[in-house]
């Protein structure tokens, strides 16, 4: 889930991408990061809304930043079931802040014990 989320984090950085397009993919490592931090606990959920939501408890990220991810996650749901992606340059680069240290965090918890 890591390495997904580094990969997408970097794709986002090709050049020509729209904002859209980087959007979607730094959208995307967030959630791999974020669910990676939940499996490390032994946890699991399909909810992507509570993957957000537990990150203060997997990983300790404050609050304010959660619920920005929790912002794009309806952003995305929007996109996802209307057709319609509106962001704001802020936007994305906030979410590219919080999912690059949400990584790091993530990494910070070490190999998952067996």
């Amino acid at each position: 889930m890591v390495a997904s989320a580094k990969r997408q984090l970097q794709d986002a950085n090709v050049k020509g991408l729209s904002e859209e397009g980087r959007f979607t993919l730094v959208y995307g490592a967030a959630h791999a990061a974020s669910l990676a931090a939940m499996r490390w606990h032994g946890y699991r959920s399909d909810n992507r809304y509570l993957v957000f939501q537990s990150l203060k408890q997997t990983v300790g990220l404050d609050n304010v930043k959660w619920r920005i991810l929790d912002k794009c996650h309806n952003v995305r749901n929007i996109a996802e079931y209307e057709g319609h992606l509106e962001i704001s340059p802020q936007l994305l680069k906030e979410l590219t802040d919080i999912t690059k240290e949400l990584i790091i965090l993530v990494e910070s918890l070490g190999p998952i014990a067996k």
